[in-house]
């Protein structure tokens, strides 16, 4: 038996969903001990949810139904591809003829750091700026075309083929046979080598999947064993393969229910195919259909689209919705914050039941909104915030440490960052019995930029700190001080002496200087944690690089790779976790992006839309994967017109209102400035709303 069931936004899917699997279960039996002996492995029940942080939510929900008498597998659909092309490697390196050898995933800013190495003969070669793009866009552009490939079942051999098509009315330079064919020869070549060395992207996961293993036989015998329900939730949100995966499964009989909202295909352009998985409701036995209307939604939701797109009139809008209006950015961040205030002193609302959503959360804005309320007592909670990794002290201080101790690193270590080592390093926790405590550095920024200036050593091999003593006043720096010094560069030099490797020095430097009981914040921890899991997938492909390539890199290089991968950005730290500790959500106000919002599916009573006029609503904060349209399903084949674009940003401005309004219950702040952070004026296509919005009145808060 299979169920389709299709929903908008809170109309209870998710619930009917664990329904379904408790009906499911009631007719089941749990093994009794004979039967468990005569079959030794029970068939799971298999989960999936479009996110990592609904995955777990939902697993929770199941499992404790499940009460251990079935397996439980709960994966995302990139998450169960991803394991199931490692679990059954060897049934592709045989077809593949490959080098047996584990296969080792690539994170996304390692796969961008190798192909920029392997097609740099390539890309020197073109002329990229004349294009009007930058060499680390155009590469990143390029994997994730292997991506979207991947993931709409379409072979890597194909993709030049669907540029040329796709277009043939844009620019001379992207429209031209001979970009597109550049493309498709740098990914054939990517692919191969990968492949060569075991090294696995997403895109290549992908690949492997669909076109090598979903349809051979030992493959599909052993997932006919090994699953015997399935449970797939918010499946708009799927790539196109998923659907492959779940036709095979209805193929074979096995029970299946399926969620579908269509208000959200919030991975729309982001390897998502909604209109493809759509189809999945025709195959299956029984289709329901949830009426149920949420939030705001159903006396709001129409008249906010038809004013968004087709402001003809401009109606009066419920009194459920307010405007919030300045001149400025920074005026609009200010009143903003303190209307929020206001209104929690006033215990009219708790700050755990308020969510600010900005199509686009500029630094300034979350560091201005983040300050304001700390300073007043009130906790807010950035959701799933992504911070540069080296925009932590903390690591600054280690990659510093780093250039010190191996030697050939000297162009890389810079007066102000020794300085910044030494007082990071120094720190310690002192325990106070009126407060928690308190870290103090032992040097602290005037005296660690006089030792940086009068004790460090420039060298482009060997870089070093000489003995406190060598500056003429160091009495003046004080005991305390100078003994701090005195220890970090003593455990510099014994560093040097014991040549560890550099992943085994980061983590003894961990303990030895920073760890300080274990007082370190959370977001100081995931920052560490991120750092060594960095540098842990970092050495292993450079590894797995060296058993291929033995005159590779030396270890100078490596590590100066790794200082400058970070110094660039690109690996970044969450710094808050994934959801909350314990039993309890924290009382404190959400500031999202439109797609964090939505694709983590949360909800509130009081939503503030943050630059309510500005034209990133168009896109909903979320900027779609390079040519993304033509690898979708339904894709007509034909460049896209104006209108077809204007249209699709019509269905999708709908979509991303309706699903908004479902997720607020009372009120609704359009918070609106005449200028743009770039002091621009806003133009975007709420402003009709904003138009017809009553101003709110201050003084009745």
């Amino acid at each position: 038996m299979s169920l389709w069931i299709v929903g908008t936004t809170r109309s209870g899917k998710t619930t009917r969903l664990v329904q379904e699997f408790q009906q499911w279960l009631s007719g089941k039996h749990s093994p009794t001990p004979s039967k468990a002996r005569s079959q030794p492995i029970t068939p799971a029940i298999l989960v999936f949810a479009a996110n990592d942080g609904n995955r777990r939510t939902l697993a929770d929900r199941l499992a404790s139904e499940v009460a251990g008498s079935y397996p439980l597998v709960a994966k995302t659909p990139l998450g169960f591809i991803a394991d199931e092309v490692t679990l059954f490697w060897p049934l592709l390196f045989q077809r593949l003829n490959l080098k047996a050898q584990f296969p080792l995933r690539l994170r996304p800013e390692t796969e961008q750091e190798l192909a920029t190495q392997l097609w740099r003969s390539a890309l020197d070669k073109e002329n990229l700026q004349n294009a009007g793009i930058t060499e680390y866009r155009f590469i990143r552009q390029t994997l994730d075309l292997l991506q979207l490939a991947g993931a709409s079942g379409i072979s890597g051999e194909d993709i030049p083929q669907l540029l040329q098509l796709g277009f043939a009315g844009g620019s001379e330079w992207e429209k031209s046979e001979q970009t597109s064919e550049l493309r498709g020869k740098l990914l054939l070549q990517w692919r191969q080598w990968c492949l060569e060395r075991g090294l696995l992207s997403y895109g290549i996961i992908y690949e492997l999947y669909w076109r090598y293993l979903l349809d051979d036989r030992i493959y599909q015998k052993h997932l006919r064993r090994r699953f015997q329900a399935i449970f797939a939730d918010d499946t708009d949100d799927y790539p196109a393969i998923a659907k492959d995966l779940f036709d095979f499964f209805l193929d074979e009989g096995i029970f299946a229910t399926f969620t579908y909202n269509p208000n959200g295909q919030s991975r729309r352009g982001l390897n998502a195919d909604p209109e493809y998985l759509k189809e999945l409701g025709d195959r299956c036995d029984t289709v329901e259909e949830l009426q149920r209307s949420a939030g705001l939604a159903p006396e709001l939701a129409d008249i906010a689209i038809q004013l968004a797109i087709e402001p003809v009139f401009l109606p009066g809008l419920p009194p459920s919705v307010s405007l919030i209006q300045a001149i400025s950015r920074s005026a609009l961040l200010r009143q903003t914050a303190e209307i929020i205030i206001d209104a929690i002193q006033k215990k009219q609302v708790q700050p755990g039941e308020i969510a600010i959503i900005a199509p686009g959360l500029d630094a300034i804005a979350r560091y201005t909104l983040m300050e304001i309320f700390t300073q007043r007592g009130i906790a807010i909670e950035p959701l799933n915030e992504q911070r540069p990794l080296i925009s932590s002290p903390l690591v600054r201080a280690l990659l510093t440490l780093l250039t010190l101790i191996y030697p050939g690193l000297g162009r890389l270590v810079e007066r102000e960052t020794v300085g910044e080592m030494l007082v990071i390093l120094s720190r310690r926790w002192e325990a106070k019995e009126e407060d928690d405590g308190r870290f103090i550095a032992d040097i602290d920024p005037v005296r660690a930029g006089i030792l940086a200036d009068r004790c460090y050593y420039f060298d482009l091999d060997y870089p070093h700190l000489k003995p406190g003593e060598t500056y003429p006043r160091w009495d003046r720096l004080g005991h305390r001080a100078m003994n701090a010094y005195e220890g970090i560069r003593q455990w510099i030099e014994e560093a040097k002496r014991q040549k560890q490797s550099p992943r085994a020095l980061l983590d003894r430097a961990m303990k030895d200087f920073l760890w300080n009981g274990s007082n370190l914040t959370y977001p100081q921890l995931a920052a560490l944690r991120e750092l060594m899991e960095a540098a842990r997938h970092f050495w292993e492909t450079d590894r797995r690089l060296r058993q291929n390539e033995p005159q590779g890199r030396s270890q100078t290089d490596t590590i100066a790779q790794f200082i400058q991968l970070l110094r660039r950005g690109t690996i970044t730290a969450n710094a808050r976790p994934a959801r909350p500790w314990g039993v309890n959500e924290p009382n404190a106000i959400t500031l999202a992006t439109i797609f964090q919002y939505r694709s983590l599916h949360r909800s509130h009573p009081w939503h503030f839309w943050l630059d309510a006029g500005s034209s990133l609503w168009q896109i909903g904060g979320a900027t779609e994967l390079f040519a993304s349209h033509f690898f979708l399903k339904d894709w007509s084949g034909f460049s896209l017109t104006p209108e077809d674009r204007l249209e699709a940003d019509k269905a999708r401005l709908a979509r991303i209102l309706w699903d908004l309004l479902a997720r607020t219950e009372k009120r609704l702040y359009l918070c609106h400035s005449d200028l743009a952070v770039n002091g621009t004026e806003q133009t975007g296509p709420l402003l009709s709303l904003v138009h017809a919005a009553l101003p709110l009145a201050i003084e009745t808060l």
